[in-house]
């Protein structure tokens, strides 16, 4: 049982809890409980401690300088209940996981108990050195784990090494203020915060614009002769789907620009060939579901004869049944162990190509840019905007097509396409006057002498009008 004191007439409390050696101490001001700990196991020191902690906040509470209102975890439990709510449909859960993991992983840590009003650009901008800071845990952790290491070497013991503690990339900390920013918003507009205060990071110059991981015309001819050479020869028969797949989504990713997911979700209903701009050349016409709901894409000529393969090409019966096990359908009671051709709403590419992919990309070195930028799926559809700008498209048209905005893509693409400067434009020189040859010089006599010249020729001739009268 805890035990119990009373100070200031019932007024101030002194209590310690039954797990704890320290003494807390708590008063009822200005409409609101308070408590503190002591940190001190003395009862009469704790005492102490509590009366003036008491006087203190009486003080102000009387100049008006006590913080009383929602606190941030009450704020954040409003948010997390309403952005569950309002965005269903329009996030993905994954997105919406992510915020409450956020919130609660870190942020709370940090301002939980704090009262929203007493949330400052200076108490942001500590979090922030909170962040990036190491804990003072981890590295007593660090330093502990390196002695019994050095023990378990000298006595021929293996050693796991802990992966070191590295400070949160910068746009991880970016999305931990966004988190922020929205439960402060949440507190605003339900009258708990007079107004928002600016969170955003103080010194921060012009951030570097970094273009996006694409394959070059001579890196992507160097993947799809590749992928192809494995679809002809794969290492086990059982893969020879597989590896097929993989090099028609290679063409089909780069001849149309779509995004890893809209491949995904895309059915084969979805698609249409139809006549392209040009005379006998095709092209697919691509109902996409994905990030911005449906849009419409028109692909490449290259991208028709990927997807006849894929008409063409049976289904494995193992493909089929986990297709169906992943979208919750019936599975088929009459698959002849061969499989059966592609369906209209069966899915182009029901299996996630990444582990082949990746080792493709790093048995040619390709997996990383000149920057270091890591390649994925992704990388295919910067690739097709790349190669339209490259092959003088309007910027306009790609971000119809691609359905982003031409600003993305002039931020991250544009910006690194040499052929998008016009060199004709950029070295425009003045013309210069042509300068005289000496023998010019010599012979070019001044306008003065050069009339005098001529009265004298003009005399020599008549001489003056009059005189002849």
């Amino acid at each position: 049982m805890a035990e119990h004191h009373e100070l200031m007439g019932g007024k101030l409390h002194v209590y310690r809890r039954e797990n704890s050696s320290n003494w807390q101490c708590s008063a009822y001001i200005a409409g609101k409980n308070w408590r503190v700990s002591t940190k001190d196991d003395s009862l009469s020191h704790a005492k102490d401690f509590a009366e003036d902690w008491y006087l203190g906040l009486r003080g102000k509470a009387r100049n008006g300088e006590l913080k009383v209102g929602k606190t941030f975890s009450h704020a954040a439990e409003q948010f997390i209940k309403e952005f569950n709510v309002i965005t269903f449909g329009e996030r993905s859960p994954k997105y919406v996981q992510l915020q409450e993991d956020r919130i609660h992983g870190h942020l709370m840590s940090f301002f939980g108990n704090k009262v929203v009003t007493e949330i400052t650009p200076g108490l942001v901008q500590e979090y922030r050195l909170h962040r990036m800071t190491k804990p003072k845990k981890i590295e007593e952790r660090e330093k502990r784990e390196a002695e019994e290491a050095k023990e378990k070497r000298a006595n021929g013991e293996e050693v796991k090494v802990r992966k070191p503690w590295t400070p949160p990339a910068r746009s991880t900390l970016h999305q931990e203020i966004i988190a922020l920013r929205h439960v402060l918003r949440t507190a605003e507009r339900h009258g708990w915060l007079p107004f928002l205060p600016d969170i955003s990071a103080p010194y921060k110059a012009s951030g570097k614009i970094s273009h996006r991981a694409w394959f070059s015309p001579k890196e992507y001819q160097t993947l799809y002769e590749a992928t192809g050479k494995r679809a002809a020869n794969p290492p086990h028969k059982k893969w020879r789907w597989q590896c097929e797949q993989l090099h028609d989504f290679v063409l089909f990713m780069v001849n149309t620009g779509l995004r890893p997911d809209e491949a995904r979700n895309l059915q084969f209903r979805d698609v249409e060939i139809v006549d392209g701009p040009t005379k006998n050349k095709k092209i697919l016409e691509i109902s996409v579901r994905g990030k911005r709901g449906t849009g419409y894409c028109k692909s490449m000529n290259g991208a028709v004869e990927p997807f006849r393969r894929l008409q063409r090409r049976m289904r494995p019966a193992l493909v089929l049944a986990a297709e169906a096990e992943l979208t919750g359908a019936a599975p088929e009671t009459l698959i002849p162990p061969s499989g059966r051709l592609p369906q209209p709403t069966d899915r182009l590419f029901p299996n996630d190509h990444r582990e082949l992919l990746n080792k493709i990309l790093g048995e040619l070195s390709l997996k990383t840019d000149r920057e270091g930028q890591v390649r994925t799926a992704y990388s295919l559809r910067h690739t097709y905007i790349c190669l339209r700008l490259m092959e003088g498209a309007d910027i306009y048209q790609i971000a119809k097509n691609c359905r982003t905005s031409v600003e993305m893509i002039e931020k991250f693409y544009a910006s690194h396409i040499k052929d998008m400067i016009d060199a004709a434009a950029v070295n425009v020189m003045k013309k210069k006057p042509k300068k005289e040859t000496t023998e010019k010089r010599t012979n070019v006599r001044g306008p003065q002498r050069t009339a005098n010249a001529k009265g004298a020729r003009k005399g020599r001739s008549g001489g003056h009008p009059k005189s002849r009268q």
